[in-house]
């Protein structure tokens, strides 16, 4: 083992002045991946990881990804799709794979785009190993990269830190130089839910990727149904068709998973997500959804339709008050409703229909295309021969051209002969279709290959994908690990994972740096059919439901405060089974503890616009025969339904419920839900048609009390911006800024970035409209920065709104027209709108257009209009475009 050598100073800068680069706002927060050995380095790992997070960027870090038999493609994908490349070494090389001469740490940095920066750390007197020591020699003659020395996590930590905001800042400078006005055509649509990364090459629908395109183009198709089992092909196809229409959409394609929504009644809320409207309560869902997607020439692709076919005339609602959008379905059913057109995606073909016995000729078929590609990914010598074409081509046809079929067999090349596997599928694969009798024929084939494939595993690996399938697409293998433990699993979960994925039946993905795992529809079914004949069905899903009723209670005690933002974060990962969980503690009768993730969690629910979803559980615990729930529960369930039903169906009875509810928080010893309960009542008789304002703000003030003897600053400020407007709507605006200002401080104090950047708002305005400008800019440019980090576009538009204003006291007409365009435009595409009352900047601008051209600011306003809620953002904090994209 050599000496390490001591790191020279970098040759020259990391290719940071690229000409076109550009820095990414939160919106599209710029990916760092990071490249090391892991065991050797966890700590470096985590340190490194905190370092990215805290300058907002997305670390890309493959916690499983160094596996055995790395898939070279999958490291391409995620390394094309990083802006700086991050790699750290110690004393390990990394564990060479068999058939491979290089191992994943010096693959990694290979494959790393040759104009992608990098930078370097090497671990000070470390003892590398000969092949490290020949990576680190080859680094410093490419001359490409920055490369320092550490000593500790700590110090790697804050030369990371440090190294990247020096990268950003230069990245920044570039990009004001050399980047132009930003225009509608070249920017993406930020809002929309993006397309899935396909990670491999799409094989064999060139006919149907075809076909669908010509349905599209024409504008009078605006339902097209991809029908097809199973396995199929549907998404992966879809993924394809939604790449390749952009053309005929110019306002862009969302892409929106609906495999985990059951409930018919939160398809709108659903897509209402992907397209960025935020379902608050205030305006019915519908009606939010028309508002956004006028006008909008949409794509719109809902994957997984099978289990909402009874939501079908909802979707017809969708097209009625949309009728510029074009809906693209995958489903296992028709949806059998007008204007429905349906296109049958077929099995690959597995042979040359003019020659169907010709094994020779069947070398081109798709279904032997797909099959060789990979088998070649996870055997890269794996080489079509004389000797095995039969083989390949008999594999192909017992499986029927079905792609997942034929994607379980590949994974299977690593370890056995295509002869092999051809063998063991002639003998078992007979015997198991026999059993499935009940299925259609191609639903036969594909389960009993799942079923052969799973029968290679080790029966501890069996064992885990079957529990594996009580989760949500999207689980972190912290989750699978806490769920280890209460199952008791006796087996090294990251191996059993690592052998989960290497055989397809487990599919990884990088989000913001965490590896999160999902399991294919057809994979999860036959794991719940296995469940359920061995009786196991219902502990694993409590075991699951207690798993994420403890990530609920932990990260539930951040969201008010500094944890915040990593705790949004944490949850946004695992919300598909924060739902899957809430689903089955309440139809499984355990409304407590339903009723209790659902409260621990409020303001997420509010910060993401989940109330009105949540509402819909919370009645099926109000459905409980009395006796059978807690006064507790009851409460709960009776706070979110009030505050659903405050804003669609106002009275003053939902005062007297919230009243009711707060009773039963006090006696539960829980005074946090009774300040709740109280303040809410308030908020709620400011809602009715005849509100009684004095008791508004009695019950406001009670709340506010509560809250700050608490030290719940979140609440506490949330209550006193209530309390400020209505000062402000009966003219007390000395009485409106002090509640403002106590807003702030409220929030403030308890690290709450969400409810410190309404106050602000509110109290900018109330600057504002005293003749305080200089104070007013300055509160509305802190604003729109913390709305920026918290991605909360309708706190941007409040913001933009507030910079508008002050730019019209100035005769600013270009700044003023172009902010106020943008957030006229935020608030259109997410349907969120002030209440009238509070609507104050276009005061400013009609008095803006009498002493001025009133053309140039419909000019102004009109480019406005074409920015993103990001782009505009950064126009405002900066006064240029073009540096975020």
């Amino acid at each position: 083992m050599s000496a390490a050598k001591e790191p020279r100073a970098p040759a020259r800068a990391t290719t940071a002045h690229d000409a076109g680069t550009r820095i990414r706002t939160p919106d599209q927060r710029l990916r760092v991946f990071v490249s090391s050995t892991l065991r050797e380095l966890e700590a470096e790992r985590r340190a490194v990881r905190a370092a990215i997070e805290r300058l907002r960027l997305a670390p890309v870090m493959f916690e499983l990804g160094a596996r055995p038999h790395p898939p070279r493609d999958l490291y391409r994908a995620y390394l094309e799709q990083s802006d700086v490349f991050v790699g750290i070494y110690g004393e390990r090389y990394g564990w060479i794979a068999p058939d491979e001469t290089i191992s994943g740490l010096e693959d990694e940095y290979r494959l790393a785009p040759a104009g992608m920066p990098r930078l370097i750390y090497l671990l000070a007197g470390a003892e590398r190993e000969p092949r490290l020591d020949e990576l680190v020699d080859r680094i410093e003659r490419d001359d490409a990269a920055s490369y320092k020395a550490y000593a500790s996590p700590e110090e790697l930590a804050e030369l990371v830190e440090a190294d990247l905001a020096t990268l950003l800042a230069e990245r920044f400078d570039s990009a004001r130089s050399v980047a132009g006005p930003a225009t509608a055509e070249g920017r993406p649509d930020l809002l929309a839910a993006r397309i899935p990364s396909a990670y491999t090459r799409l094989v064999g629908r060139d006919r149907e990727l075809a076909a669908v395109l010509a349905l599209l183009a024409d504008r009078d198709n605006r339902l097209v149904t991809l029908l097809g089992p199973g396995g199929i092909g549907k998404s992966r196809l879809a993924i394809a068709i939604a790449e390749a229409a952009g053309a005929h959409f110019p306002d862009g394609t969302a892409f929106v998973p609906l495999e985990n929504v059951l409930e018919p009644e939160l398809l709108l809320p659903t897509i209402g997500h992907a397209i960025g409207v935020r379902d608050s309560g205030e305006l019915p869902i519908e009606q939010r959804l028309a508002i956004a997607l006028e006008g909008r020439r949409m794509l719109l692709v809902l994957d997984n339709f099978e289990q909402l076919v009874a939501a079908s005339p909802i979707l017809v609602r969708l097209l009625t008050i949309a009728p510029d959008a074009t809906f693209l379905v995958t489903s296992r059913a028709v949806l059998r409703v007008r204007g429905e057109r349906v296109v049958d995606v077929p099995p690959l073909a597995t042979h040359d229909p003019a020659s169907p016995d010709s094994v020779a000729r069947a070398r081109t078929a798709p279904a032997v295309e797909l099959l060789v590609e990979r088998a070649h990914a996870v055997k890269p010598d794996f080489e079509v021969t004389e000797a095995n074409i039969e083989a390949i081509v008999g594999i192909c046809r017992v499986l029927e051209g079905l792609p997942l079929a034929i994607e379980l067999a590949a994974a299977r090349m690593r370890v056995l002969t295509p002869a092999a596997i051809l063998q063991r599928l002639d003998r078992q694969l007979p015997l198991l279709v026999d059993a499935s009798r009940d299925l259609p024929p191609r639903q036969r084939t594909l389960r009993s290959t799942i079923e052969w494939s799973t029968g290679l595993l080790a029966e501890s690996e069996r064992r885990v994908l079957r529990e594996l399938a009580v989760f949500a697409p999207g689980f972190t293998l912290e989750s699978v690990e806490a769920f280890a433990a209460a199952r008791g699993w006796d087996v090294d979960v990251v191996a059993a994972l690592e052998a989960l994925v290497d055989s397809s039946l487990v599919e990884q993905a990088d989000i913001d740096g965490e590896a999160v795992f999902s399991m294919l529809a057809t994979v999860r079914e036959h794991g719940i059919e296995r469940l359920s004949e061995t009786g196991e069905e219902d502990a694993a899903r409590s075991a699951h439901a207690a798993v994420y009723a403890e990530l609920a209670r932990r990260e539930g005690r951040g969201l008010g405060f500094s944890q915040q933002m990593s705790a949004v974060q944490r949850l946004n990962l695992e919300r598909s089974n924060l739902r899957a969980a809430v689903r089955h503690l309440t139809s499984a009768g355990d409304v407590e503890m339903a009723a209790d993730v659902a409260w621990r969690l409020f303001l997420y629910w509010w910060m993401g616009a989940y109330l009105m979803e949540v509402a819909l559980w919370m009645e099926e615990v109000l459905a409980r025969p009395a006796e059978t729930v807690s006064p507790r529960a009851r409460a709960t369930a009776a706070f979110f339904i009030a505050w659903r039903d405050m804003w669609l169906r106002p009275s003053h009875e939902i005062p007297t419920g919230l009243l009711a509810a707060a009773a039963d928080f006090a006696a539960d010893g829980d005074d946090l839900g009774a300040a709740m309960c109280i303040a809410t009542a308030g908020f709620a008789e400011i809602n009715t048609a005849d509100p009684d304002i004095e008791q508004a703000g009695a019950w406001l003030h009670e709340g506010t009390r509560r809250f700050h003897e608490l030290g719940a600053g979140w609440g506490e400020s949330l209550a006193l911006v209530a309390l400020a407007r209505i000062s402000a709507l009966t003219g007390d605006l000395a009485s409106a800024t002090t509640q403002s200002q106590r807003a702030v401080e409220a929030a403030v104090g308890s690290g709450d970035r969400f409810a410190a950047t309404v106050a602000t708002h509110h109290l900018a305005r109330m600057h504002l409209f005293v003749g305080r400008v200089e104070e007013a800019e300055r509160m509305l440019l802190d604003a729109v920065a913390g709305s920026v980090a918290l991605r909360h576009e309708e706190g941007i538009a409040y913001g933009l709104e507030g910079l508008a204003a002050t730019a019209a006291t100035r005769d600013d007409v270009e700044r003023a027209g172009v902010l106020a365009g943008a957030a006229a435009a935020i608030r259109k595409r997410t349907a969120m709108f002030d209440a009238p009352a509070f609507v104050f900047h276009t005061r400013y601008l009609a008095e803006l257009a009498e002493r001025v051209d009133p053309d140039r600011l419909r000019v102004a306003e009109k480019r406005g209009r074409e920015y993103g809620a990001f782009e505009a953002a950064d126009y405002a904090l900066t006064g240029r475009t073009g540096s975020t994209g």
